[in-house]
C-alpha cells in the first residue's frame, strides 16, 4: 500500500510540458506589479508639485492602493477558483497596466488618486493567482525556490523602478515611467496563454462561486492565522522599503556622494534590491532544507540584525551594507510565502484563500507608511525606521515559532 501510495505521488508530480511558462508568467508578473507600484515612491516630490499638494497627500495614494487590494482578491481569486487560473490572470494584468497608463495622464490629484485606487484592485487580485498558478504547476521539490523566484520579483521589479528613474524618466519625463510597463505586460500575457492550465485546479473546482466563498468560510481558524501573519509581514515589507528613499533624501552627509556613479537616492536602493533578490532566492531554497518557518525566523534574525547599520549609518558604505543585509532578510523571509501560504490553504480555494488573506494583511497594515511618517515627525527618521522594526521582527519571530506548516505538501491528492 505504501509503495503504490509513493507511485500514486510520483504519478501526480506537476511535470506538465510548458509548465516553466506558467511559473515565468507568474514571476514577471509580481515584478510588473512592483514596478508599477514603485514609480509612485520615486516621485513623491515630482507628483507632489505637478499636483500641487503637499508630499503627505501623495504618500496617502500608497496607503490607497494597498487598502484596495483585498477587493481584488477576493474578484480575481475567486474567478481563478472557479474558472482556472489562466484567463483570469490575463484579464488581470491588462486590467492593472492600463490603469497604470491611466495614472500617467491624471489631470489632476482626484484623478491620480482614484487610478491609484483602482490599482490597487488589479494589484491584490494578481498574486493570489500567480502564487497559485506557480505553485501548482511547478514541481514540488522546486517550490521552494521558485517561491523565492516569484516573490523576488517584488524587489526586481523596485530595483526596475530606481535604473528606470535614472534612465527613462531624464529623456521622457516623469509621466514615461507609468507607460512602460505595458510592455512587460503584452509579454505576460503571451507566456500566460502558452501555460498549461493548473492540474489540481481541474481536480479540486468547485461548482459554483458560492461553494468557493462557502469553503473560505470553513476554514477560518487557519485564515485567522495567516492573517495575522501577513498583517505583520506587511509592516516588515513596506515599513523598510516605502519610504526609506524618502529618507536618504533628508541626510545631508550624503548628498554629494556617488553609489556607483549615482546619486545615493538610486544607487542604494539598486544595491538593497539585488540582496532583496538574492535573499528572496536563498532563503526560498533553503527552506527546502530547514522547513519554512524556521527559514523565515533565520531571514528575520539577519534584518534584526542589521538595523544598526541600515538606521543610523554615517557613512554611504554603512548605509549600503545596512540596506542590502536588511533586504536580504526582509525579503528573504518573504520568499518562503508564496510556498508556505500555498501549502497551508485549503485545496479548492489556493487562488482566493492565500490571495485574500495575504491582501487583506496589506489592507489591515496599510496604514503602516502613514504611521511611520508620523513617528517620524516627531522622533526623527532613524529612530522611527528602528521602532517600527524591531516590534515587528519580534512579532514576527513569535509568531512563526508557535505556527503550523506543511512543508511539501502534494497539491494534487492527499496522502495521510
Amino acid at each position: 500500500m505504501q509503495i503504490e501510495e509513493e507511485l500514486l505521488v510520483v504519478k501526480n508530480e506537476p511535470n506538465t510540458k510548458g509548465w516553466q511558462f506558467a511559473v515565468a508568467s507568474s514571476i514577471l508578473g509580481w515584478v510588473l506589479d512592483a514596478f508599477d507600484f514603485f514609480v509612485v515612491v520615486f516621485l513623491f516630490d515630482a507628483l507632489a508639485a505637478n499636483f500641487h499638494v503637499e508630499k503627505k497627500a501623495i504618500v496617502w495614494t500608497i496607503s490607497i492602493t494597498l487598502a484596495m487590494r483585498p477587493v481584488g482578491a477576493l474578484l480575481f481569486g475567486a474567478l481563478a477558483d472557479r474558472y482556472g487560473r489562466k484567463k483570469p490572470l490575463m484579464a488581470c494584468v491588462i486590467y492593472f497596466s492600463t490603469i497604470t497608463v491611466l495614472s500617467g495622464f491624471a489631470p489632476n490629484y482626484l484623478f491620480f488618486a482614484i487610478m491609484r485606487a483602482l490599482y490597487g484592485i488589479g494589484m491584490g487580485g494578481y498574486w493570489g493567482i500567480g502564487a497559485s498558478f506557480a505553485m501548482e504547476n511547478a514541481p514540488r521539490k522546486q517550490r521552494g525556490v521558485l517561491s523565492g523566484m516569484m516573490q523576488g520579483g517584488y524587489p526586481f521589479g523596485y530595483l526596475l523602478a530606481a535604473v528606470g528613474m535614472l534612465t527613462i524618466m531624464p529623456h521622457l519625463g516623469w509621466r514615461a515611467m507609468f507607460v512602460v510597463g505595458s510592455l512587460l505586460a503584452v509579454v505576460i500575457v503571451i507566456l500566460t496563454y502558452l501555460s498549461p492550465e493548473s492540474e489540481a485546479w481541474k481536480q479540486h473546482r468547485m461548482g459554483s462561486i458560492a461553494n468557493i466563498f462557502k469553503t473560505l468560510f470553513q476554514h477560518m481558524g487557519s485564515f485567522s492565522y495567516l492573517l495575522l501573519v501577513m498583517v505583520v509581514m506587511s509592516c516588515l515589507s513596506h515599513g523598510t522599503q516605502d519610504l526609506y528613499p524618502d529618507f536618504l533624501k533628508s541626510l545631508p552627509s550624503i548628498k554629494d556622494a556617488l553609489v556607483l556613479g549615482m546619486k545615493p537616492l538610486y544607487g542604494i536602493p539598486i544595491i538593497y534590491n539585488i540582496g532583496a533578490i538574492t535573499g528572496a532566492i536563498f532563503f526560498g531554497y533553503f527552506s527546502e532544507r530547514i522547513g519554512r518557518r524556521y527559514a523565515i525566523m533565520v531571514a528575520l534574525l539577519l534584518s534584526l540584525l542589521a538595523i544598526p547599520a541600515w538606521a543610523f549609518g554615517g557613512s554611504v558604505l554603512t548605509l549600503v551594507v545596512g540596506s542590502y543585509v536588511m533586504q536580504t532578510g526582509v525579503q528573504g523571509a518573504f520568499g518562503v510565502i508564496p510556498a508556505h501560504l500555498n501549502e497551508l490553504s485549503p485545496d479548492a480555494v489556493r487562488s482566493l484563500f492565500p490571495g485574500f488573506v495575504y491582501q487583506l494583511g496589506v489592507l489591515v497594515a496599510s496604514p503602516a507608511v502613514s504611521f511611520e511618517f508620523f513617528l517620524r515627525d516627531h522622533f526623527g527618521y532613524p529612530w522611527a525606521l528602528t521602532l517600527f522594526e524591531v516590534i515587528v521582527i519580534v512579532l514576527l519571530l513569535i509568531i512563526f515559532a508557535l505556527g503550523p506548516e506543511q512543508r511539501g505538501r502534494h497539491f494534487l491528492r492527499h496522502i495521510s
